[in-house]
């Protein structure tokens, strides 16, 4: 049924715009890429827009450049990718464009099993599945559109990237069932590796600065929780090559003991980001992330703070919650609760 009300929307439609997230990742990228080449052979016109930059790591994949930072004044209708949180629509807010997003039949294409807090779409399509390209392709299929083979490459770019290469716990027989058409089309999964790997090598100073980052990182709880946090003039700094927190999160994941790793990113008008990264069996990403108001999946998640607190008394709540949660986990599996220290 909903896939008869995103053909109908789509059918009324001439100019389409696709919006990601102020935190455009992989998977938010390849989908729109998928949806753009869809569509426009639907005969559609298509326009994808990021109120930030395409973050270097991700310009492995061809169309990135095509991701404008302006939101058309005239479109008919609008898909979201990757996000039902309005939190992380922050540049249309600023500027005051939800309203022109409001005013036209919008629709949210998302995986994450998060509250949505985009009230205003008129169609929601959110289904269990690894990645948002994994529901694109369910889309396309449906409706019978032609999957052509650079469609089918972005849709592989986007399960390989939110399953962490065919490995996290979301996972389904249907993803490795959809990679095997996939291939059977001609994808080169080595191929696609190959282009993502070889725009993520670093620079020299880069490495330099990734040394400096593990030596601040801050553990807790002995050590289940470790933090790092990145302030504006290094964001300014290094972003446009790496982003900090993605140079040093896997490490702090990787630590002996750890369970859960996140990273702060403290901005001048007193905004905090951070960003969430639990292992395998410590569900707690996005529980901790809605309690800041975020939200992701249950091994992945973020939040954002806009009321000028203090960073490090964000910190403190935040592992305190978290050590609060683990406790939690530790309950179910044991009936034993975990005491926590910040």
């Amino acid at each position: 049924m909903k896939f008869d009300s995103f053909r109908q929307t789509i059918d009324k439609s001439k100019v389409i715009v696709i919006i990601q997230a102020d935190n455009p990742d992989g998977d938010s990228l390849a989908s729109s890429l998928a949806l753009e080449g869809l569509l426009e052979s639907y005969g559609k016109k298509v326009v994808m827009y990021c109120g930030v930059e395409i973050p270097s790591y991700l310009r492995y994949m061809q169309g990135w450049d095509r991701v404008v930072h302006d939101l058309p004044n005239n479109f008919d209708a609008s898909i979201i990718v990757d996000t039902s949180a309005l939190t992380l629509l922050e540049t249309l807010t600023k500027r005051g464009q939800i309203s022109w997003i409001k005013t036209k039949p919008c629709i949210i294409i998302d995986h994450h099993q998060t509250d949505e807090t985009i009230e205003f779409a008129s169609l929601v399509i959110n289904t269990p599945a690894v990645s948002t390209g994994e529901i694109v392709f369910n889309i396309a299929k449906e409706l019978s559109w032609d999957l052509a083979p650079e469609i089918c490459e972005f849709i592989a770019y986007s399960i390989l990237s939110d399953s962490l290469g065919l490995t996290s716990e979301a996972v389904s027989s249907e993803t490795f069932h959809m990679m095997g058409e996939l291939l059977e089309k001609g994808v080169s999964v080595a191929k696609l590796d190959d282009a993502r790997r070889l725009l993520n090598k670093k620079s020299k100073r880069i490495v330099e600065y990734k040394g400096k980052l593990l030596q601040r990182i801050h553990f807790y709880d002995d050590p289940r929780i470790a933090t790092i946090t990145i302030p504006f003039d290094e964001i300014e700094k290094y972003s446009h090559e790496y982003n900090p927190s993605m140079l040093v999160i896997y490490e702090m994941r990787m630590t002996e003991g750890v369970c859960v790793a996140i990273a702060f990113k403290t901005y001048p008008d007193g905004k905090i980001t951070a960003k969430i990264r639990s292992n395998f069996g410590y569900k707690i990403a996005a529980e901790l992330a809605e309690h800041f108001g975020g939200g992701g999946h249950v091994y992945a998640a973020g939040f954002k703070i806009q009321n000028k607190r203090e960073v490090q008394e964000v910190i403190n709540e935040c592992v305190k919650v978290a050590c609060e949660l683990l406790g939690e986990l530790n309950e179910e599996k044991s009936g034993e609760t975990i005491q926590y220290s910040v």
